[in-house]
């Protein structure tokens, strides 16, 4: 389960300019630019070269900004402590699914 830190636009906002993403997220520009840099967040890019965010992006922002709060992960290890949970979600949702099959759809919790 994740708890984003920030408040996410409705559903109506599509794409974010990057000083707009920045104000939402509550964070520096060159910080945005040092995560796109590293991979972390995914921005489009339009033809003049501007960054445009999708509100999926503010969430993995809130979780880089929770990572580096509450564990103290470093920019260099965020890449890879983001892609080793996004493997253990998808395992427990696979086991999940096995297991829901072999007790017939019902789960005891």
């Amino acid at each position: 389960m994740t708890y984003p830190l920030t408040r996410t636009p409705g559903p109506m906002i599509g794409r974010l300019s990057l000083a707009r993403f920045c104000q939402i997220g509550g964070v520096h520009p060159e910080m945005v630019q040092r995560l796109v840099a590293l991979g972390i967040l995914d921005p489009e890019r339009d033809a003049a070269g501007n960054l445009w965010f999708g509100r999926d992006q503010l969430l993995a922002l809130a979780r880089v900004q929770r990572l580096r709060a509450g564990l103290g992960v470093n920019y260099a290890a965020l890449g890879l402590v983001i892609d080793l949970l996004d493997r253990v979600a998808a395992l427990e949702r696979e086991l999940r699914v096995t297991t829901s099959r072999r007790t017939g759809g019902t789960s005891w919790t």
